[in-house]
């Protein structure tokens, strides 16, 4: 996601502290590894004031050669459009969250199919402009590389057709665009992508990937406003019984706003209680010597019990069968 787009956007910047629990300049510090959860949030703050298409195309022109750090260059550089990209889907990580956006590349005789996958429905506006993003990106850096501009054979977009496009007819270069699609992808004539760069310099494709591989070594991922709620409370837990005062204290936020932070995030402090309750009781029950009495203590319960009764409820079982089980489940 680029910052800079997103605030010609009207998305109040001052909220990516907020977000990510971390400082705003984390999100143009190419070490710096945002969660998937993260991108999206902030596009669906973007979303808010704009349709996804004129997100996807400000994106798209707000992200200008070297400002997505070496993977830029890997595309750029590469002895053919192709193996540049083929090496920025290999180093994906470094500028997106792996684990739920990755770029597949497919040869079909005469043409090449660049596809952009991941879950999100086709109604869900933020993935649609990260997709529709995405694929404009691809665009511009293959040109770039090429030296000229490539005009794609088709384009697909997993998006709901909007009432208007020519925002994106004019990103893409074509009007050969098709919505409601099983994927988001770009194609091009195999030609057009492995003809020689122009200005590709031998052996510069192996010091960038170096360069990314070692840029991914030393990258510090940086959680999002849920993850780092959890830690408060698994802290406050392993102290005595937590409390939504207790832990909205640690976190430097009021209690009702702890309360709303997790509604945007579509779980309860109950649930989320029960679920550190649950992993310390299993915990316990697997790897100490300790007394039911004992762990009921430790875990908050009133006593014996009731924690047969949550671990019930949890595992239809009880607590000595599942102490007996062990971690993997076998007795």
């Amino acid at each position: 996601m680029n910052v800079n787009a997103a605030r010609q956007l009207g998305v109040p910047t001052h909220g990516y502290a907020h977000l990510l629990g971390a400082a705003p300049e984390h999100l143009d510090d190419e070490l710096c590894r945002i969660p998937a959860a993260t991108a999206i949030r902030i596009a669906e703050l973007a979303t808010v004031h704009a349709r996804w298409t004129d997100l996807a195309v400000v994106l798209a022109e707000q992200s200008s050669i070297g400002a997505l750090g070496v993977w830029d260059y890997l595309i750029t550089s590469a002895p053919t459009p192709l193996e540049g990209i083929r090496d920025a889907a290999a180093y994906f990580a470094t500028v997106a969250d792996s684990a739920t956006d990755t770029i597949q590349i497919t040869e079909d005789g005469e043409q090449v199919t660049i596809s952009h996958v991941n879950q999100g429905d086709l109604t869900h506006e933020a993935a649609c402009a990260v997709r529709a993003y995405a694929l404009g990106l691809y665009i511009r850096r293959l040109g770039e590389a090429a030296r000229r501009q490539l005009v794609p054979v088709h384009v697909t977009l997993a998006a709901k057709a909007p009432r208007r496009h020519d925002a994106l007819t004019k990103l893409y270069g074509t009007r050969r665009l098709d919505f409601e699609a099983a994927d988001t992808s770009i194609t091009f004539l195999a030609r057009d992508l492995k003809a020689p760069a122009p200005h590709a310099q031998p052996g510069l494709s192996a010091v960038l990937r170096r360069h990314a591989e070692q840029t991914l070594a030393a990258a510090v991922p940086l959680r999002n406003w849920l993850d780092l709620f959890r830690t408060a409370l698994a802290s406050a837990h392993d102290e005595a019984t937590p409390t939504l005062a207790t832990v909205a204290r640690r976190m430097a936020i009021s209690a009702r706003t702890l309360q709303r932070r997790l509604d945007e995030h579509g779980t309860t402090w109950s649930h989320e209680t029960e679920t550190v309750r649950r992993a310390h009781v299993t915990r316990l029950l697997h790897h100490t010597d300790l007394s039911i009495d004992a762990i009921a203590t430790r875990s908050g319960y009133a006593d014996a019990r009731a924690l047969r009764r949550a671990v019930h409820r949890w595992y239809g079982t009880t607590p000595g069968t599942l102490r007996r089980s062990g971690p993997d489940g076998s007795c």
